[in-house]
Order: structure tokens, then C-alpha cells, then sequence
């Protein structure tokens, strides 16, 4: 997991960032293209990768280890345009909402849980977190598998230590990873990942591999890179359950708050019994009080006139995983909606354009008639969205903005 970019996080560049940053207009229906990044002679990269030698042999790596880890990688300076033009992501929930739990990733995420039942049960039986929360996870972090990044661990960690912007930081993930090579988990030649070094199924980084992955066959090897994703499964559930998950508690529950409700009690840090909350009110949203699953808070994050949710400690647990509250609603939702929970009820307010969900759906649905294709009609605004977008507008005479607008909606409903 990451631990900067998005907020804290403990291991994975997931959607967090990853898929995110994946994604265009919602989620992607066909296999991403490889990346394959090239490597390119770099002088600086050479001195410093000479200096880093000796600091690695002075943590326990091995003249071997290192000299066959080094024996291809090189520096990638498409791993530095990545890291220059991160996309700042500054999607409501609701956009959030829409991709993590996207029909599609629902669907797909069913057919995961049906045909890994077994395999989830085990791990279930072993660490006691529940199939569907593991498999949101998978989803989340990877596509269930189908994101698990093709990039060279070493050139892309080497590369953004001597890069310097967080150096110290990645070459503590390059000297880890160059721990689990030096383990036998995995050779050099099999360890790709994201271009930040999130690896795996579940994209954990190096350092949060050696702490928590596990072998679950017992053969030897924490392989969280095999097509087969039992230990990336098994992982992603001991690290919940070391981080405190408690099984048979929900991450959360939406709830609807009576007229009047002081907003000054909602936030993480307010924590009440759910009979406290009941006797001010709160209901779920079939209008009874919330079952007693320890001590909760009361969230807004879309503001007063947006859904709430009452909180556990479960969803202080996969803050670990990020400490985004939009990631952990987006696990917590998916999980739900897995094993056949409700969308989510409460309205959303507009968004800084004054434009809704469905009237974004719409001028998506209106942009594609009109022969300027969004690939998809999703509500959230991507790059596809945003060209669709330009080329109406050019064709019309129009300043071309690639934004979205309440004007556009109604000129595109005039036909």
C-alpha cells in the first residue's frame, strides 16, 4: 500500500491511486495493454546506484542478490513522467462511488466470490475476515487480478530513489524488495508491479510484504503474483485481522438523521454507543434503531444534504489499507453489495457545476447520440467525457472548455 500520495497508507498504490488513475469514465470493460517501459542509459542513475551498493550490503543484501537484481534493471524515465504527472483526484463520493461499485465490478466481483468460495472459506476459517471484504479489496486494488501492473519492482524503485523527490522513502521499498528476492519469494525477473512498486493482486509495496504477507499452502513462497491469488488473498486478510478486523461487524450502516440534527456530532472523532445515537434519533434507512456493534461516529462526507453513514471500528481498520474515507466507503460498499446489500439511498447533492449524477448520465447519453462518443454513460468525468465534450463543442462554434455545464445539458437537449 501507499503511504503518501492519497494520505497514509500502509501498502498499495490500489484505488486508491491506482485505479483511479486507471480510469477514464468509470471502469475499463476491456484487458489494459502492457506498459512496457524501457530502460535508458543514465549517468547519474549509474553513480548513484554505485553508492546504493554498499548501503545495501551493509542491511543484509547479499553481493548475489544484488548483482542478479541489478543484472537488467535500469532506469525508466516514463516511471518519472508518472510520478510528475500524478492527477490530482478530487472526485465527490458519489463519482468514487460510482466506479468502485460500478455494475460492472459488482458483477464481476459475484463470479470472483463464487468461483474462489472455497479458497475465501479457508481464509475466512483462518483469520476470520469475510470473503466478500477480502474479494472488494482484490477488486478495488486490482480489478480482481486483471491490474496487477507489468513494470520491473527494481528499475522502478531504483529509479525513484535516485529521482530524490521521496528518496529515502523508496529506497526503503527498494532495499525491502531486494530482502524478499534475497527470501526466494519471487525472482527478479517475475517481480513487476505499478510504476510506485505496489505489486501483487492486492498491490502491496515491498515493506508491507515482509511484514504481512503470507504463505498459505505452506510451499515456501509468499507468491502474491501468481495468476492464482490465494496468497494475495490470504494476505490482504491477515493484515485486516492484525490491524484488529472483527468478524461479524460491519464497516458501517447508512442511516438516515432526524430533522434538526447537530451536525457539530458527526466526524470520526465523536464516538457513541448506538443507542446513544438511537435516542437522538438516527435510524437505519428502514427506519430502525442501528444493532449494537460497538461504539460508533456519524459521517457526512458529502455534507449535511448527502448520505451519513454510522461508522465501527471495522472502518478504522481499513483506513489502514487508506486513509481515504472515500476508499474505505468504496471497500465497505462493495462488500456489501457483493453478498446482495442495497445501493446507497440517500441523495447526493450537486456537483460544483450544479449538475447531478443522472444529469451527467444524460449529457453522456446525449454527447454518444450525438456522434461524440464518452464510451460510456457512467456520470463520472473522465478523459474520454472531457474530448467528447471539445469535439461538440468545436463542431458547434462553441469555446471549447472539455467541461461539463448545465448550458451544455440544455443545448444538447435542444438537439
Amino acid at each position: 500500500m501507499k503511504q503518501s500520495g492519497l494520505g497514509r497508507r500502509s501498502f498499495s498504490l490500489g484505488l486508491g491511486a491506482a485505479f483511479l488513475s486507471a480510469c477514464t469514465d468509470g471502469v475499463p470493460t476491456t484487458p489494459v495493454a502492457p506498459t512496457r517501459m524501457k530502460s535508458v542509459p543514465n549517468a547519474g542513475y549509474d553513480a548513484w546506484l554505485a553508492s546504493f551498493r554498499a548501503r545495501a550490503l551493509s542491511q543484509g543484501i547479499s553481493q548475489p542478490v544484488l548483482d542478479r537484481a541489478f543484472q537488467s534493471a535500469g532506469y525508466l524515465p516514463g516511471v518519472i513522467e508518472r510520478d510528475r504527472n500524478q492527477t490530482e483526484f478530487t472526485r465527490t463520493l458519489e463519482d468514487y462511488l460510482a466506479i468502485a461499485a460500478s455494475d460492472e465490478r459488482i458483477s464481476v466481483g459475484r463470479q470472483m466470490l463464487q468461483r474462489h468460495r472455497n479458497v475465501l472459506l479457508e481464509i475466512q476459517n483462518r483469520y476470520q475476515v469475510e470473503p466478500q471484504v477480502v474479494t472488494a479489496i482484490w477488486g478495488l486494488e486490482s480489478r480482481y487480478g486483471a491490474r496487477r501492473g507489468d513494470i520491473p519492482v527494481v528499475s522502478a524503485l531504483s529509479t525513484l530513489a535516485y529521482d530524490g523527490r521521496r528518496g529515502s522513502f523508496f529506497e526503503s521499498q527498494l532495499v525491502a524488495a531486494l530482502k524478499i528476492l534475497q527470501n526466494g519469494d519471487i525472482s527478479s525477473d517475475r517481480m513487476t508491479g505499478s510504476w510506485a512498486g505496489a505489486m501483487g493482486h492486492t498491490q502491496f509495496i515491498p515493506t508491507s510484504y515482509l511484514a504481512y504477507a503470507v504463505d498459505f499452502r505452506g510451499d515456501g513462497r509468499r507468491d502474491i503474483w501468481s495468476d492464482d491469488p490465494t496468497d494475495a488473498l490470504a494476505s490482504a486478510a491477515a493484515y485486516l485481522k492484525r490491524s484488529g478486523w472483527k468478524q461479524g461487524q460491519p464497516w458501517g450502516v447508512e442511516v438516515r438523521l432526524p430533522s434538526g440534527f447537530d451536525t457539530g456530532l458527526t466526524g470520526r472523532d465523536t464516538k457513541r454507543a448506538p443507542s446513544s445515537w438511537a435516542a437522538l434519533g438516527v435510524r437505519d434507512m428502514s427506519g430502525r434503531a442501528v444493532p449494537d456493534h460497538g461504539a460508533a461516529s456519524i459521517i457526512i462526507p458529502s455534507g449535511a444534504s448527502g448520505p451519513a453513514f454510522m461508522v465501527f471500528n471495522n472502518f478504522k481498520v481499513i483506513t489502514r489499507y487508506n486513509n481515504s474515507t472515500s476508499y474505505v466507503i468504496g471497500i465497505g460498499h462493495l462488500s456489501d453489495r457483493l453478498v446482495g446489500g442495497p445501493a446507497i439511498k440517500g441523495k447526493f447533492p450537486p456537483d460544483k457545476t450544479g449538475m447531478t449524477l443522472d444529469d451527467r448520465k444524460e449529457m453522456q447519453e446525449r454527447l454518444t447520440r450525438a456522434g461524440f462518443d464518452t464510451q460510456g454513460a457512467d456520470g463520472v468525468i473522465g478523459s474520454n467525457t472531457k474530448s467528447a465534450i471539445s469535439g461538440y463543442q468545436k463542431s458547434r462554434g462553441l469555446t471549447v472548455t472539455g467541461e461539463p455545464s448545465l448550458d451544455l445539458l440544455q443545448r444538447l437537449r435542444k438537439g
